[in-house]
């Protein structure tokens, strides 16, 4: 009998840490069997790259791998609260005084409104696969089921290391606010380690200290962190609103004479790092399974929440580069210092509050969600299927949960906030532009439905979209002032926007909820999100693709051959075809 044969085998492995814990496939049963899996690679991976997951896979078959359901405890109110929890956090209150200094000055606030609308236009793709396929694994999920398992794996990597980062990144800023708090300087709370690089050389323990509470809040209940949230969202967002019309009262316009001292390009450069600011909204997706009605309260949760995210950080942007010239920003905590430099010193403390609140729901909401993904991914066992084991008691995936807020706390420690932020928008920009083409994919592609005809017209208006998209981007960050090449580029992704429009039809359309405008809104979020990556540093990009090569690396040798005997188990259970698609004998 094989891995799923029992219940009693089932319940068995999740008690303890063996080998079959871990790697209980097939191809790991013996140094011979991982030899013959190894030589078998070239097969494997063109089955696992032309390999597609089915709704009713993810939504049945896979999830039954936890051992135990999530509760189903969450209405659009906890959606629309954890979005705002999400969202509003060390973005907001740390990077707008970076940027509003070294990149946008008052301008800040246009780089906010385009990093918002890329959001906004991920969020509706997310939206409708959140109602559509509403488990725990997101965008992973989502993936796999338009683009297949390989595709699946990068986006999951990269999942991974955006929730792992993000974490990191707020962490260290709870330290920065909480010093300001207590009238320090943010180091003075560090352990400098001299021998360290620069940009690691400050240790962080109250950094620890905060994800350690944070991982016990988050696996003890979801309704419970769920309450939490809301009512410190609701002590935030009352900051937030005394920050706006105390912040006005002392505003002076002469602060806003120089409005674009760093141009176009310094927007655009400002607007790729704040996306950092609206991570978030993604981990809502993934309480799809803990959703009581998805159809009803995603769409409101979701939608309601970035539209409220949005105009917050324009309204707050506006606020701090009216209170103070852009060159006198601080970087660390720029409105707490904001208010001092305006003699309402007491203000600070208000501010500082407010910050570690935004910043505590943030950890929070960042921690549930990235155990969900985690969760997911180990049903499919491209990783150890003992992450995905979900607690019969608490109902949440305690294993998960520990496992990537240790690896959170690891980066927290060591890294300092600008390499943090700079890398978690790569991630975070190519997860959003993948989820993009996942939804026109879902939308004109579907196997047994789409003509041979529609399918190479689709796959050639889909790749001069994405061609055109990646030649502006990076016409935008080798040319300084050149205009004559976003003439050729841009015409070409308007015409094979409308060529998509006009002569493909859609092979599927949204049961409950769809996003507007298809082709329209998706194609223009590829387009923006690829088009930040183009004002991103290239140091940032190499540990991107150092961080692809060891995903991939991982991949090869356990990942492949652990999901590739999973999926033909559980196909010879299910006799196939009833479990996966386009699957190649």
């Amino acid at each position: 009998m094989g891995e799923y044969g029992g219940d009693e085998g089932v319940r068995r492995r999740g008690c303890s840490c063996t080998k079959e814990n871990f790697l209980p496939e097939e191809s790991f049963r013996s140094w011979g069997n991982y030899a013959r899996a190894l030589k078998d690679t070239p097969r494997r991976l063109k089955d696992r790259v032309l390999t597609r997951s089915l709704d009713q896979t993810e939504l049945v078959d896979v999830k039954a791998q936890s051992q135990h359901e999530m509760k189903k405890t969450l209405n659009w109110w906890d959606l629309m609260w954890f979005g705002i929890g999400a969202v509003i956090g060390a973005g907001i209150f740390v990077l707008t005084g970076l940027e509003a200094r070294d990149h946008a000055g008052p301008a800040v606030v246009l780089s906010y409104v385009v990093s918002g609308i890329s959001a906004l236009l991920s969020v509706f793709c997310y939206t409708e696969f959140a109602v559509e396929i509403p488990v725990a694994g997101g965008s992973f999920a989502y993936l796999r089921v338009e683009l297949g398992d390989f595709m699946a794996f990068i986006a999951a990597g990269n999942i991974l290391l955006e929730y792992v980062i993000g974490g990191a990144a707020v962490a260290r800023s709870w330290t920065s606010y909480f010093a300001t708090l207590l009238n320090h300087q943010p180091n003075d709370f560090r352990i400098v380690a001299h021998s360290f690089s620069p940009n690691y050389r400050y240790l962080d323990p109250i950094a620890i200290v905060v994800l350690a509470i944070i991982c016990v809040m988050a696996v003890m209940s979801t309704k419970g962190s769920s309450r939490f949230n809301y009512i410190a969202s609701i002590f935030h967002v009352a900051v937030i609103i005394f920050i706006i019309i105390a912040g006005l009262i002392k505003a002076d316009t002469k602060n806003y004479s120089h409005f674009a001292p760093f141009g176009v390009r310094g927007i655009f450069q400002a607007s790729a790092v704040l996306f950092f600011a609206y991570v978030g909204f993604d981990a809502v997706s993934t309480m799809a399974e803990e959703t009581k009605n998805p159809g009803r309260d995603i769409p409101i949760g979701l939608v309601g929440s970035m539209v409220i995210t949005t105009l917050a950080y324009c309204l707050l942007a506006v606020t701090l580069c009216l209170m103070q010239p852009y060159t006198a920003i601080d970087k660390d905590a720029p409105f707490s210092v904001a208010f001092e430099a305006v003699g309402w010193g007491w203000a600070k403390y208000i501010v500082a509050a407010g910050a570690l609140k935004g910043m505590t729901t943030v950890l929070l909401v960042s921690a549930v969600g990235q155990a969900r993904y985690l969760t997911h991914i180990a049903r499919t066992h491209m990783l150890p299927p003992w992450l995905a084991i979900v607690n019969e008691k608490t109902g949440t995936p305690v294993n998960a949960t520990v496992v990537m807020l240790a690896a959170t706390a690891v980066f927290a420690f060591f890294s300092s906030l600008d390499i943090l932020s700079n890398l978690l928008s790569i991630s975070t920009l190519f997860i959003f532009m993948l989820v993009a083409i996942g939804l026109l994919v879902r939308r004109y592609y579907v196997s047994g439905v789409t003509t041979i005809a529609n399918r190479i017209k689709f796959i050639v208006f889909l790749a001069l979209i994405l061609g055109s998209s990646i030649a502006t981007s990076l016409y935008w960050a080798i040319s300084t002032n050149g205009w004559i090449g976003y003439t050729v580029t841009g015409p070409i992704w308007l015409l094979s926007t409308i060529g998509l429009w006009l002569f493909v039809p859609q092979a599927r359309e949204p049961k409950i909820w769809g996003v507007p405008l298809v082709p329209w809104l998706p194609s223009l979020s590829i387009a923006i999100n690829i088009f930040l990556l183009g004002s991103i540093d290239r140091a940032s990009f190499e540990r991107f693709g150092l961080w692809t090569l060891i995903i991939l690396v991982y991949y090869f040798l356990f990942g492949l051959h652990a999901s590739y005997d999973t999926a033909k188990e559980a196909s010879s259970a299910k006799q196939m075809k009833n479990v996966e698609e386009g699957a190649v004998n």
